[in-house]
């Protein structure tokens, strides 16, 4: 048996999510479908993280096993053909130890956020990104944030449906900027790292930034609805059509 590290990007509007769900298409159902039609084998796939429907990805790290003898370079090519017309692409893929895995083995995760800050429709970026039409104070933003990093219980941003056992959790970096697209707009970018992340953190984050960057809430709300430990305090939470996640480090 030998365990095969895939490197996946994904667009996923289609999708329900990674992890495989009954009601409805995965990234993980199609990996795993893809692997079945190549080796005959039913595999699960492991995956570093797990993304809810409609957030994307540019190189989430996962892992199948296959009895097969095959080379990662032909099993990437296989795989990608297979794939088509999904919407994943996988862009490395490598042998690894069998006791390594793409979830308990990672030790740190990444996540991007963008905002498209223009009054103009989306276009070519509907569905990849959320716009906002006001103008936003992205260096404001990005000084609130700072009260996010470090170890705190993230309760307020925190998904009721969490599974996590603890909702401490220790934010390496949090920073907001702005980007001129050239296109008669902005881009606000928000990048974000941890070793781990709740369900809903950063899309929750995003969402309290963004009514500080409206100016509808002072810099300084940020530390007290974090203080609150309480979702009830939460003032919005971002769509997921704007989050990617980045990278898994190991």
């Amino acid at each position: 048996m030998t365990r095969f590290q895939l490197i996946l990007e994904f667009d996923g509007g289609p999708f329900m999510g990674l992890q495989r769900q009954a009601h409805g298409p995965s990234v993980q159902q199609s990996v795993e479908e893809a692997v079945h039609a190549i080796t005959g084998e039913t595999v699960v796939m492991h995956s570093a993280g797990r993304t809810d429907a409609g957030v994307h990805a540019l190189a989430m790290s996962s892992h199948v096993d296959v009895a097969k003898e095959i080379e990662p370079f032909r099993l990437m090519e296989a795989l990608n053909a297979r794939l088509r017309p999904d919407p994943i692409a996988v862009k490395e893929c490598r042998i690894v130890p069998n006791d390594w895995h793409a979830r308990f083995s990672c030790v740190g995760r990444s996540y991007l956020y963008r905002i498209v800050n223009r009054r103009a429709p989306l276009t070519l970026e509907r569905g990849r990104a959320w716009q906002i039409p006001q103008q936003l104070d992205a260096e404001a933003m990005h000084r609130a944030a700072q009260a996010l990093v470090g170890s705190h219980d993230f309760t307020t941003f925190r998904s009721a449906h969490c599974q996590a056992r603890s909702p401490v959790k220790t934010l390496d970096h949090i920073s907001v900027r702005c980007i001129d697209d050239g296109l008669g707009g902005e881009h606000v970018v928000l990048e974000t790292g941890a070793r781990s992340f709740l369900h809903h953190q950063v899309r929750s984050m995003v969402g309290c930034l963004a009514l500080v960057g409206m100016g509808r809430w002072p810099e300084e709300r940020i530390a007290e609805v974090l203080a609150a430990r309480d979702r009830q305090a939460l003032g919005l939470n971002a769509p997921p059509e704007g989050l990617y996640f980045v990278t898994a480090t190991y």
